[in-house]
């Protein structure tokens, strides 16, 4: 999500004052069945609406439109729920909740917990999970992962993958799409999920894929477009990038295909989820069942806004708390997914945050959670509670966004026109260095000259997320470009390459931003949520012009898969085997991976870092070396040997092994 800038403070005693446990008459419920339960013979209906004083439910045969074919009242049950109970089989029909609170009927909604829902996400569906299993789908597997360390993020969007008129994907813009093996260009090169494959990344973060508000749906020949960071229902795939979003079994169907296809092809699947705030405040599905209780507000009553966006949850309220926790287990069971990326995870509480990181790793140790560290904006959450990157190692096995070593690298996202290591800017190597350390404790490190964190952040490197640009922002090559305006498009490609060879040579989880590899723009536009493919698409032809940054970039994910000196899973360990090198320059930056680091085949390993505009000469630790990347290629069998000492060119990286 836009990280947006903090709009000031609240003084102590409005904090304090304002975040207080919900009032005592809200009641919790502890049970597993709230929502649509389905079986041939019965379908129960469970709610939880503590203040409500009647509940109806209303049946339909469609999604929209159409006269109610039912209505039944629900009857109150114990601790705030409501419940009713239907003995014939009526699977596929569609559904709605109106719930009267201090003597008004709130709107018709399904509940929070849909499964399954009609076009636009108005209305519910009772839906038989069974029948939207592909074929096999029980001896779907997730590819193996040792170490969350050895993952390779690659963030992408349904749309911005497929959509391209070049892409040769036939469901462009859909979820089949990513479920295309074989794709081609006209120039005859691989694309979408065989792209991602022959890349070589581990994991695929998919953009918000679950059911979002501001697309229409029954427009879908319409060029609607919008990151999704605007939530409706939290646990049902979005309806645009389905063939058919009025049969609510479809969507579901359509997504198990994709990830059982990027599993049958070696690639993990993530989702960005978004639980920090809903897209409405007042026409909320939250609101419609417990009005105010799953939101924060200030002490003079208005909706804390520490997302930007006019609210943000109540995580710490034990239902919402309640209900992310099975949310996320849902979506890890039902659709195999195995792994869950927090928006603005810093608005969250780390007590929440722990409990489900907890619940998922119970369930599957190989999910991986990560999120953003930081809010968008001031939260009536006291910061020592706030789920945020100075609290990562504080978080149980949950990752946080390294955005230390990111800006160090190209500069601060504040300013788009300033500068970092890769354009020489003085007083940046040692937000570089934190990063590449994987943000744990180093000896060598001076945190009092790193840009943002003046200490270590995470207990372990596999709670650090090592990337140097995403979704949010220009692209890479796109902010090179701006902030480096007398360069030449050569002089920003080995910029941008040497950003990324940075990140893939660094400890902690690789994250790369999808088309980074052939230098991806998005035409200087930032914030481009809703901006038109023009600008979102993947131009899978900069893939045939930058061909030989594309085969670098894939050298360097090979080099990386290659080597576990590059993956050291331990905080003790990277203190044991990494070693910062004294240079003559602060712009060259150079370490060694020493003693067969984690088990590596190559005894040292060296990188070197020319950040400089002028070649620098780099004295080698003693012994003969082998170069094995040089800037423009990667190639383990090597590239030359080297001795006593190196010349580095300007703006190039270099990574040598001792013979």
């Amino acid at each position: 999500m836009k990280q947006l800038k903090f709009y000031g403070a609240f003084a102590l005693l409005i904090f304090t004052t304002a975040f207080k446990d919900p009032d005592p008459v809200y009641p919790v419920y502890n049970g597993t069945d709230l929502g649509v339960i389905y079986s041939p013979a019965k379908t129960t209906f469970k709610v939880w609406a503590p203040q409500a004083t009647a509940v109806k439910l209303r049946l339909y045969a469609h999604g929209q439109g159409g006269e109610v074919l039912q209505t039944i009242n629900l009857e109150k049950k114990g601790n705030g729920t409501w419940a009713t109970s239907i003995t014939k089989d009526i699977r596929n029909r569609y559904y709605t909740f109106q719930v009267m609170q201090d003597g008004h009927w709130l709107l018709e909604v399904p509940d929070m917990y849909a499964k399954a829902v009609g076009v636009n996400g108005k209305r519910g569906m009772v839906v038989d999970l069974r029948e939207t299993n592909p074929a096999d789908w029980a001896n779907d597997k997730r590819p193996p992962l040792k170490n969350f360390t050895d993952i390779i993020l690659y963030e992408t969007h349904v749309r911005d993958i497929s959509v391209d008129p070049n892409s040769g994907i036939k469901n462009k813009g859909k979820f089949l799409g990513l479920a295309e093996v074989g794709t081609k260009s006209p120039d005859g090169l691989a694309t979408g999920l065989s792209h991602m494959k022959e890349l070589g990344v581990t994991h695929v973060h998919l953009l918000p894929s679950f059911d979002f508000a501001t697309v229409d749906e029954t427009k879908p020949a319409s060029a609607q477009y919008n990151w999704g960071y605007d939530p409706q229902n939290y646990n049902v795939p979005e309806g645009s990038y389905a063939t058919d979003p009025y049969n609510g079994n479809v969507r579901i169907r359509e997504f198990k295909q994709m990830v059982k296809a990027m599993h049958a092809n070696g690639l993990r699947v993530v989702l960005d989820v978004v639980y920090n705030h809903t897209n409405d405040t007042e026409h909320s599905v939250f609101n419609q069942f417990a009005p105010g209780y799953y939101y924060r507000k200030t002490a003079s009553g208005q909706y804390s806004n520490g997302t930007g966006c006019g609210n943000e949850t109540a995580s710490e309220r034990p239902m919402m708390r309640k209900f992310m926790i099975e949310s996320v287990l849902y979506w890890a069971k039902e659709y195999h997914l195995d792994g869950f990326r927090f928006d603005l995870m810093g608005v969250h509480d780390i007590a929440t945050m722990n409990e489900l990181s907890d619940a998922l790793h119970k369930y599957d140790p190989s999910i991986f959670i990560y999120g953003e560290g930081w809010t968008a904006g001031d939260s009536v959450l006291p910061d020592s509670l706030r789920a945020t990157k100075a609290h990562t190692a504080q978080l149980h096995q949950i990752a946080a966004f390294g955005d230390d070593m990111r800006d160090g690298l190209k500069g601060g996202f504040s300013d788009v026109k300033a500068k970092g290591f890769v354009s020489g800017q003085a007083g940046t190597a040692e937000s570089v260095k934190f990063g590449i350390a994987g943000a744990v404790q180093h000896p060598q490190l001076n945190y009092q000259a790193v840009n943002y964190s003046k200490s270590p952040w995470a207990a372990q490197p596999g709670q650090a997320i090592s990337y140097a640009s995403c979704h949010d922002d220009n692209t890479l090559f796109d902010r090179l470009k701006i902030g480096n305006p007398g360069s030449s498009e050569a002089q920003l490609i080995k910029m941008d390459k040497l950003s990324n060879t940075a990140v893939l040579t660094a400890q902690a989880v690789t994250f790369l931003h999808s088309g980074a590899e052939f230098l991806r723009t998005k035409y200087g536009v930032a914030n481009s949520y809703k901006s038109p493919d023009s600008i979102n698409r993947i131009d899978w032809h900069r893939k045939a012009i930058y061909k030989s940054v594309f085969n670098y970039y894939s050298g360097l994910v090979a080099l990386r898969k290659s080597h576990p000196a590059f993956r050291m899973p331990t905080a003790q360990m990277i203190r044991k085997h990494l070693n910062f090198e004294s240079t003559s320059n602060e712009s060259l930056i150079a370490y060694t991976l020493n003693d067969n680091a984690n088990g590596d085949s190559w005894r040292s390993i060296l990188v070197a870092l020319n950040g400089g505009a002028t070649e620098q000469v780099l004295t080698l630790p003693a012994g003969n070396w082998v170069i094995v990347a040089n800037g423009e290629r990667v190639n383990e069998r090597g590239l030359g040997k080297a001795s006593g000492s190196v010349s580095i060119p300007a703006t190039t990286a270099y990574i040598l092994y001792r013979q």
